[in-house]
């Protein structure tokens, strides 16, 4: 599990098997993120010298009424991405408009620093204080992603302890176990 860095961070040393299973979960939150009805803007270009500030003003306006983007119909994206206003979908709208963009961006930002840090064949990662503070919300994004499928509830340990040991979810459940402890010693490791 993970152990402090001296000057801050963590270190964990984790085998090959553990360091293609995190890379095989974090990849689908980040496909999940890259949604292609709603793809990330681009860049607004420089004004040229002589541009008019009623035309800026105009675009801004014209970028404002656009419509709301809805909730994500996905669950697990749902979840990702959840509503800031649960009893008020006109604001919760509004806050998606401004917000949703940039927080998929950073989710996806937090889960390329887990898989660029990420030895291919498992071994020594050593992670800065804010690679291992990405690695702590990609983790976190993961565990939510699996949460959902699984339908876990806060009895996580009793819904494993019913299960058939036959039951195909058995590993599953195991895996958001050890996903927990893992995400448990990171933030262990850096709150010392």
């Amino acid at each position: 599990m993970f152990r402090p860095n001296k000057g801050g961070g963590a270190s964990v040393w984790l085998s090959a098997g553990e360091a293609t299973l995190l890379r095989t979960l974090v990849v689908p939150v980040m496909e999940l993120l890259n949604d292609p009805a709603r793809p990330t803007p681009a860049p607004a270009p420089e004004p040229p010298e002589s541009a008019d500030l009623f035309d800026d003003l105009e675009k801004m306006f014209n970028e404002t009424t656009a419509a709301a983007p809805e909730a994500p119909a996905d669950p697990v994206l749902a979840r990702l991405l959840p509503d800031a206003y649960q009893d008020d979908p006109e604001s919760a709208g509004e806050f998606r408009k401004y917000t949703e963009s940039s927080l998929r961006e950073a989710k996806k930002y937090f889960a390329q620093t887990l898989l660029e840090t990420l030895p291919a064949e498992g071994g020594r990662v050593k992670l800065t204080a804010d690679q291992a503070r990405d690695w702590l919300r990609a983790l976190n994004d993961v565990r939510l992603m699996f949460g959902v499928r699984l339908e876990v509830t806060e009895d996580f340990e009793e819904q494993l302890a019913t299960l058939d040991p036959k039951d195909p979810r058995v590993a599953a459940f195991e895996v958001y176990g050890w996903l927990g402890a893992v995400q448990e010693s990171l933030v262990r490791a850096i709150a010392l």
